[in-house]
């Protein structure tokens, strides 16, 4: 159910790291636990991000929901899909829903991430 070629965070944030740039999206288990997205809010390229600190946020018909940067690193694209279509994050959380491509700044963090087997077994706590 999770893609193990991908990192996650305990605030249900996955990345996808080639070479020195990381694809940043939400978990399936995220987007199931909002429901209906209506509103996705994404920073603008070249704004600098830092890990552990809100990127931007996705409203639902539930709730507001921030979306916290997994590493540190400058914002190369925004998913521009997602303005016009944000229910696309219900549908494809971990392929053609990414929100973000960032320069990392740091690939030492990285280690500090979880691997799809312990993101599952901490949802399973």
């Amino acid at each position: 159910m999770y893609p193990e070629n991908l990192k996650y965070t305990k605030e249900h944030e996955w990345i996808l790291v080639a070479g020195d740039t990381g694809t940043i999206g939400i978990t399936d288990h995220a987007q199931h636990e909002l429901g209906d997205i209506v509103y996705v809010d994404l920073p603008k390229p070249g704004t600098t991000v830092e890990k552990g600190k809100t990127l931007g946020s996705v409203e639902s018909v539930k709730a507001v929901s921030d979306i916290y940067s997994p590493v540190t690193g400058e914002v190369l694209e925004v998913n521009t899909d997602l303005t016009a279509a944000p229910e696309k994050l219900n549908a494809d959380p971990h392929g053609a829903a990414w929100l973000v491509k960032i320069k990392l700044a740091d690939a030492g963090e990285l280690s500090d991430l979880l691997t799809a087997a312990a993101y599952q077994s901490y949802l399973g706590e």
